[in-house]
């Protein structure tokens, strides 16, 4: 038997009480965010016991037009009335459509700025507790950042400075907004990516900090060592989130009692098992019905088909 009490310890994050440390972290299902499939999605998952859920990478651009305050409030109080706190990410474009920074124009930045700030307001007018800009996992905001993939010469480009100003740009610009409705900012970063390592994320750690940055969520960790990636980032001072194979309860609670993280996603875990947190918390882990990686949900994400799961009945 697991002590689990690491695992259902609530805490404060300014004015946000999260239940426990269970993430539910972003992963597109092909139901749509605004529709009856997509609202019962995550309202089951935030009805199965985690803190948090971050609904899918969301394209900013699509704010206002096929996304509104009012399609969005049904799948907000659903997460809330499943206890959960609810986020978004909020993804720098279109997903699926490939551009490099080489090829934006300053007035595409620009445009992309006021996108997110769009997004945040309708966000915040639709009680989201939280919203997540990803910059990671070498998408365009990630990009940015790597010396390797951002050629740029002007100020969007060249040494570190410039190839934060991206990320830091749209931290002004939603922070505001994120202020005057209490709303929680996270910012989902790969640590390690082309042509920079830890030390170079930390530096872009800190400055989101400065921003006001709440929430550093933190992908990938490593097989061997759950939350190694996430480690290092947790002296700077907030709350980080690490993920990988962490349904596994072990590398769960080994990522919390090493201190390598304050929260953990449980992902493909939550498609296999919606009620994965309230399982473990009430002692009836024999009764979860385990993922077991055999990419089934992965492979009906490309074929554009509802995700699913081989361990369903």
């Amino acid at each position: 038997m697991y002590d689990v009490t690491p695992l259902f310890k609530p805490i404060q994050v300014k004015n946000k009480t999260f239940r426990n440390r269970i993430v539910m972290p972003p992963m597109v299902i092909n139901r749509g965010i605004n529709t009856p499939e997509g609202y019962q999605w995550y309202g089951q998952r935030a009805s199965g016991g985690v803190a948090l859920v971050i609904v899918e990478a969301t394209n900013v651009i699509e704010f206002g037009s096929e996304l509104t305050v009012e399609n969005l409030k049904p799948l907000v109080e659903g997460i809330h009335d499943g206890g959960a706190l609810s986020t978004i990410q909020l993804f720098p474009g279109v997903r699926g459509q490939s551009i490099s920074p080489t090829q934006m124009t300053n007035q595409d930045i620009q445009k992309l700025i006021d996108n997110y700030r769009i997004a945040a307001q309708i966000c915040a007018d639709a009680g989201f507790d939280g919203i997540e800009p990803h910059g990671a996992h070498g998408y365009l905001l990630n990009q940015f950042f790597s010396p390797v993939q951002n050629q740029r010469t002007d100020e969007y480009g060249g040494d570190i400075e410039g190839r934060m100003r991206l990320a830091l740009s749209i931290m002004n610009a939603i922070r505001p907004i994120s202020d005057s409705n209490e709303m929680l900012i996270l910012y989902r970063h790969t640590p390690v990516g082309e042509g920079y390592g830890i030390e170079e994320s930390l530096i872009l750690a800190e400055k989101l900090i400065e921003a006001g940055l709440d929430i550093l969520d933190i992908s990938p960790s490593s097989m061997p060592n759950p939350g190694d990636h996430s480690a290092p980032f947790m002296k700077l001072g907030i709350p980080i989130i690490a993920v990988n194979e962490l349904h596994h309860l072990e590398r769960a609670l080994e990522a919390l009692n090493e201190n390598r993280a304050t929260f953990v996603a449980v992902g493909r875990g939550l498609i296999a098992d919606p009620d994965w947190a309230n399982k473990v918390r009430e002692g009836k882990t024999g009764d979860i019905v385990e993922c077991i990686s055999c990419n089934e949900c992965f492979e009906d994400l490309g074929e554009g088909k509802f995700v699913g799961c081989s361990q369903w009945d």
